[in-house]
């Protein structure tokens, strides 16, 4: 059963991204690398000054070079007392076409997600962002093509979290593939793309808004300071063509009905020195959904 978080409780999953979002920050500055907040992150930033108040995850994201450069900095510079870097990589049996962050100690696992065969704490998302084609049909394309990848990956995830019976089927039969095949194929399709430099970008295994299937990449390499929660990040310089292009009137507060958490099953946090566990079984029930 799904954990309904307080608002004490959200507050304290969000000032321990907080320490995450400060250590990307620490190792791309000593290390010469581009970032930027994007997303719920940046839209917070900006309208709120730090964090959604109902927003349970933050994002990060750098252009392929870079996140590469990232990953390499992890395992020298990453504060190992405290944090993990995961990706594919990295982790076995992980099934995301990303890298996420997360800190020691905590455990934080999306419903559904209970029998993924490695370690679930509290993280930030870091996202590569991959070059798609120029000219759109064939960005059409493309899209379906990062579709069916994302498919994939989800399936093990998938074959519990559908309520139709036949997608959860058709999920399990997917889930089947080796997941060695899946990410031996992503690599060549992104290595591909990546071939040339184009004017679009997106996160290859992340769904794209507005039916435009990726992102000007000149928003990702102009960034600026922003202040986010009393600390300074990297976002982009052009919030305001960006945020419109995904959220339209961001500005504006989305209904009560709107302002949800994502599912989560098994939560622990670190406090200072010593843990606190919540207890699924005296938690009620809150679905899930995006942040705006």
């Amino acid at each position: 059963m799904a954990i309904a978080l307080s608002e004490t409780t959200l507050r304290s999953v969000q000032l321990i991204q907080l320490e995450l979002l400060a250590e990307v920050d620490r190792i791309c500055r000593k290390c010469g690398i581009h970032y930027t907040i994007i997303a719920g992150t940046l839209l917070g930033a900006v309208r709120h000054g730090g964090y959604i108040p109902w927003d349970d995850d933050a994002d990060v994201a750098l252009l392929r070079p870079e996140y590469e450069k990232f990953r390499r900095a992890c395992q020298t510079e990453l504060d190992r007392e405290r944090f993990y870097f995961q990706d594919n990589r990295t982790t076995r049996g992980y099934r995301w076409g990303y890298g996420k962050l997360r800190r020691k100690g905590t455990v934080f696992t999306r419903e559904h997600q209970e029998h993924m065969p490695y370690s679930q704490g509290i993280f930030i998302d870091i996202f590569p962002l991959d070059s798609v084609p120029d000219f759109y049909p064939a960005r059409v394309w493309h899209n379906l093509h990062c579709f069916c990848l994302r498919k994939l990956l989800w399936a093990e995830a998938g074959k519990k979290a559908e309520k139709s019976l036949f997608l959860r089927g058709l999920y399990g039969v997917l889930s089947r593939i080796p997941l060695k095949a899946v990410y031996r194929h992503y690599y060549r399709f992104m290595r591909r793309g990546n071939q040339k430099e184009t004017g679009w970008v997106r996160i290859l295994t992340f769904p794209t808004p507005n039916r435009q299937y990726g992102y000007r990449r000149e928003w990702y390499q102009d960034s600026r300071a922003y202040r986010f929660e009393g600390i300074s990040l990297q976002g982009i310089r052009d919030y305001d063509a960006y945020l419109r292009f995904k959220f339209g009137s961001y500005m504006e507060l989305p209904p009560e009905k709107e302002r949800k958490t994502h599912p989560v099953t098994r939560l622990r946090l670190v406090k200072n020195e010593y843990m606190v566990s919540l207890c699924p079984e005296k938690a009620g029930r809150q679905k899930g959904g995006q942040a705006r």
